[in-house]
């Protein structure tokens, strides 16, 4: 993918769910540094990222994590960065990752899998500052 920025964290996430969209403005109202970037899995962005890794187009129900020219992370594991990155005390969150990821991504599936019911629809309007962490 062209135009990205290697020494920035991309957060792909279902654009159109209000629970992710809560999720999103929570990492963006604690990313002190300025690490993080924000792309929807339906926008072209993150349909292209989904696309030149052949992942499926139309799972919306996986939250990816991605470090250009480095790796990318999903479901719980991508969680567990995201609160490393993040730091403080919200690294703690992190330890959970020694976990085996069979019990881990099944507790991200149950949430993901209720998370229309979780939230509603109504997202936060990001300032102009932050509309500039979101692509497309």
């Amino acid at each position: 993918m062209t135009n990205t920025d290697a020494t920035k964290y991309y957060v792909f996430y279902d654009g159109e769910c209000g629970f992710c969209n809560f999720w999103v403005h929570w990492i963006l109202k604690r990313d002190n540094k300025n690490q993080f970037l924000f792309a929807a899995l339906q926008g072209e962005f993150g349909q292209r990222f989904l696309s030149e890794r052949n992942l499926e187009l139309t799972d919306l129900d996986t939250l990816y994590l991605w470090k250009p020219d480095e790796y990318y992370l999903r479901k719980s594991h991508a969680v567990f960065k995201i609160s490393e990155v993040l730091g403080g005390i919200y690294q703690f969150i992190s330890v959970l990752r020694f976990l085996p990821t069979a019990i881990t991504d099944f507790l991200y599936d149950r949430v993901a899998e209720n998370r229309k019911k979780l939230a509603t629809q109504a997202c936060e309007i990001p300032t102009p500052e932050e509309r500039k962490k979101f692509i497309g």
